[in-house]
Order: C-alpha cells, then structure tokens, then sequence
C-alpha cells in the first residue's frame, strides 16, 4: 500500500517528462492508466519497454474517434488527476482541456507539460530539452573554459526541470485539493523548471561570485578542486573538494606542496595542471585505495554496470534488476508506506478501459 494508494492518475501518452512523472506516481502507489494512440504504421508499434514505463497498463484508444474519445472522457471524469503533455490547444481541439474535464470533474488536478508554457510567443514552437536550455541561459552555464556549453543529457530540462516540476505542481495542487475539495490546473513548462534549478547561480551572480566566461567558476570546471581528472590508465577520478577541510585532504594524498591559497582564481589554471599531472601518475585503482576512508570528496566515476557491484548500492539498492533490465529504484523512501517496483520487466500491459471503468464508478 503505497503512499498514493487509491490515487486514480490518467496519462496521456508522451516522451520524457509525463512519463516520468507517471512513473513517480505508480512507485508510490498510484493506479495509473495510460492513454495510448494506436500506431500509424507497422514501423511504429506501442512497444514501450523500459524503466520509465514501469508500474503501469495502457488503453488503446483513437481520441479522433468518438467513442473513443467519450471513453476517455470518462476515465478523465473518475480520475483525481490528469497528466497530459501536448503543445497547447491539442487537448482542447480533442475536446478534453481543462474547461470540459473539470466541469466534468470539478475535483480533478489537470496536470499540463510542455516546453515553453501555455502561452507566449513561443508556446507553439517545437523544441527538445536542448532548446528549451538554449533559450533561458542555462546551456551556456554548463561548459568548460574555451570549449562549447555541453548538454547535460535531457536530465535538466526532461526530468529535473519537466517531470519533476510537474510531479511537485500536482502534488501540491491535491494538497489544496484537500482543503478546498477543488481541482486546478497545473502549468509546467521545461523552460521554467531549468531556471528553477539555476536558483544558487543566479544568487552567485547577484553577489558577484559567479563570473563570465563559463568554466571559469568553483563548481563549472574551472577550479582545481571541483573538476574530473584523468589516470594513467585511462580512468576517471570526480573531485568535489569545496570546502577548505576537504581540499587540505585532498592536496595531502596528492602529497602537493607549496600550494596557493585555494580560492585564489588566478592560481587556478596553474594549479589545475599540477594535480592533473599528479593523478595522472597512478591508476584509478591506486587512487582508489589511497583515498578510502579520507574525507577528501573524491569519488572514482563510475559506470551504471560498475555501480551495481559497488557495495554502497548493495547496502542501500539505488538501481535493483527487474527481470533483465536495471532500473533506478524508486525514491524517496518512506517509513511506513514504501514505494514498490513491478516484478516482472517494465513492457506496458494492456488494460480493458470498460473494467478500468466499472472499478473506478465502483
């Protein structure tokens, strides 16, 4: 019995940020039914297979079609919430955005994802995590000095700025809902969540700490002390030593002498070199084993198949296999109602939207 149990979720389908919010939802216990379109084509089947797609079932239903269309509407009507991730005016021109679904359901939450907003003058514009980066400053934050910004993946638009602004918005929307016993729309778009998580940078640049060009800063790569360094054997040691504490821990294994003062910016590029060539000297596995047990902030970088043998995630399983596949474990955790993997692979059931239907009027 999750946390969410008895919580009625429809999910439009979609890529990214709604799934992932749906996912959120069907670990901490949500009954979540998927809206899927049929196929275009043979060439584009409905084989979402995957960790993303875990926890959950699927309808099939043509939302061109009427009577479709009225199924879906009706599991829309027995919901508590609504998560849909078109471009704007998609829902309404199929007959189902907020104004019909919550007369229809005054108490749903009506959960919208998009890029760039409801509105704007971009609202329409296609785009990717990418772009959405672009455009609010935060690409060209993450970079190293002289090189182009680097995508982060599509972890900073997608999922930390789209599907978990979205999963925070609906949350809270049913936090209210239980206080006024009214739904509401909540509006995430991915351009706003990346700006959300620049809060820190933007305080540092108010205060002057945070300089132009990029890569030039404590934590965008441009210090010695947060950086990712090379070993002779081709390896990777992350460095995360930021406080002054740590960094005297680090500089110590390193056995450096004469070292600047830490935050003294035009020491870094000099001082850059100097502990690259020093872990450069030994393997990854010497540099392991001299850092364990020192609070030094250096960490080996990993692979997910690496990790997984790490007893750190044997003591607390941050990725568990599901048949063949590795997934994320879900998070956080809780006390009394944990949240719960499926225990066969993550590929989509189908579901009979008439017994969805019937359970749901119960």
């Amino acid at each position: 019995m999750g946390t969410l149990d008895q919580l009625r979720v429809v999910e439009m389908a979609g890529l990214g940020p709604v799934p992932f919010a749906a996912m959120m939802l069907a670990d901490m216990g949500a009954e979540v039914i998927r809206i899927d379109a049929p196929p275009r084509n043979s060439e584009d089947p409905h084989d979402h297979v995957g960790p993303i797609w875990r926890g959950r079932p699927a309808v099939e239903l043509n939302l061109k079609d009427e009577t479709d269309r009225h199924t879906a509407r009706a599991l829309i009507t027995h919901a508590d919430v609504l998560l849909e991730g078109f471009r704007p005016g998609v829902m309404e021109r199929l007959g189902l955005g907020p104004e019909i679904c919550t007369s229809d359901n005054p108490a749903l939450v009506y959960g919208r994802m998009t890029g760039w907003g409801q509105h704007g003058a971009r609202a329409h514009e296609a785009g990717h995590d990418i772009n959405y980066l672009a455009a609010n400053g935060v690409l060209r934050a993450i970079g190293r000095s002289g090189e182009r910004p680097t995508p982060p993946l599509n972890l900073v638009g997608d999922f930390g700025g789209g599907g978990m602004l979205l999963l925070a918005g609906v949350l809270a929307a049913l936090v209210e809902r239980g206080k006024s016993g009214r739904g509401q729309v909540v509006d995430a778009a991915m351009v706003d969540g990346a700006a959300l998580l620049m809060s820190s940078v933007l305080g540092w640049k108010a205060n002057g700490s945070w300089r132009e060009p990029p890569g030039t800063n404590a934590i965008d790569t441009g210090s010695p002390f947060y950086e990712v360094y090379e070993t002779c054997d081709g390896g990777h040691l992350a460095v995360g030593a930021v406080e002054p504490r740590f960094y005297r821990e680090f500089i110590a294994v390193l056995g450096l002498a004469d070292v600047p003062d830490q935050y003294d910016r035009d020491t870094w590029p000099a001082m850059k070199k100097r502990v690259a060539d020093a872990i450069g000297e030994r393997s990854l596995a010497e540099w392991t084993e001299a850092f364990r047990e020192r609070d030094a902030c250096v960490t080996p970088v990993a692979s997910v198949e690496s990790a997984l043998a790490d007893p750190l995630f044997s003591d607390r399983p941050t990725y568990v296999r599901v048949g063949e596949e590795v997934h994320a474990a879900p998070a956080p955790r809780f006390s009394r109602t944990p949240s719960t993997l499926p225990g066969t692979n993550a590929r989509a059931a189908s579901a009979d939207p008439d017994a969805v239907l019937s359970r749901w009027r119960g």
